[in-house]
């Protein structure tokens, strides 16, 4: 038989039981919520010629100027890629890196896997600057190659190429000639195209790319693919016709040359494909 302080202690316990019980009912229906999962976003590198994949080494090309040509290998620069919604605000996607090397002989450098967690909503368009821009584009930032190798000479402006795309074409004389169609800081000379001396300035020649039907939702977890798709044969035809018979095979000390196939980048040399 149980003494009267037995039962006390006994209806102590099963008091404190109910109250343990309570409490970490309590505490469960007052968690927080887990976490969203964080979005992402990947950019992949592709290059077409009259709306089929470009066949490198091979003179099967003609240009709005009549030039036969073929390419050999293009690399660029594109940078501060960023983010516009809707709702006007806007995300730079500059967690890890704000500059992205693309190389046609280096398949790793084709794709992009963003660092940065990209915030939900609507996106009204994607943008970014084509080369590097001028705060940014300093001598000796890359110290490996692939990238150190696409410095711009120093006596010509320095920091690094916007592009280089090499290929050759076939002049007026019927002789197949190289061309570097090389895009990165201009030069201005004393005396001009006709007469050039020393330089006395420098331009930049870096552009804003706003690319067209880049409009996409963002969700939480959700993981984008999209393609950038550079078309070859644009860089010689919009709004300028350009003519490799005209410029020659090296247009780095060329400003007039560089302007008007800047121009053109910025017209419809780049898309953009959801995967």
């Amino acid at each position: 038989m149980k003494t009267p302080f037995s039962k006390y202690l006994n209806n102590i316990s099963i008091f404190l039981a109910i109250l343990l019980l309570g409490f970490s009912s309590s505490c469960k229906q007052k968690s927080d919520p887990p976490a969203p999962e964080p979005s992402k976003i990947s950019f992949h590198f592709t290059q077409y010629n009259q709306g089929l994949p470009l066949k490198f080494d091979t003179m099967k090309y003609v240009n709005e100027a009549g030039n036969h040509y073929l390419v050999n290998e293009i690399q660029y620069f594109i940078s501060d890629v960023t983010l516009h919604f809707q709702d006007g605000s806007i995300q730079l996607l500059d967690g890890w890196k704000d500059i992205h090397y693309v190389d046609t002989d280096l398949p790793e450098t084709q794709s992009w896997k963003v660092y940065d967690n990209i915030e939900t909503g609507s996106v009204e368009k994607v943008s970014f600057t084509f080369g590097i821009s001028e705060g940014k584009n300093n001598s000796l930032m890359f110290v490996n190659p692939p990238e150190r190798d696409m410095f711009w000479p120093e006596l010509l402006g320095g920091g690094y190429h916007y592009m280089k795309l090499n290929g050759k074409w076939l002049a007026d004389d019927g002789v197949i000639k190289p061309y570097n169609f090389h895009l990165g800081i201009g030069q201005i000379y004393a005396g001009g195209l006709i007469n050039p001396d020393s330089i006395t300035g420098f331009l930049q020649n870096y552009f804003e790319v706003e690319l067209p039907n880049s409009t996409f939702t963002v969700n939480d977890g959700d993981a984008l693919d999209f393609e950038i798709r550079m078309n070859v044969e644009n860089w010689f035809r919009n709004p300028n016709t350009y003519n490799h018979n005209t410029w020659g095979g090296d247009i780095m000390q060329k400003q007039e040359a560089m302007h008007l196939a800047c121009e053109n980048g910025k017209q419809d040399v780049f898309e953009f494909l959801k995967k």
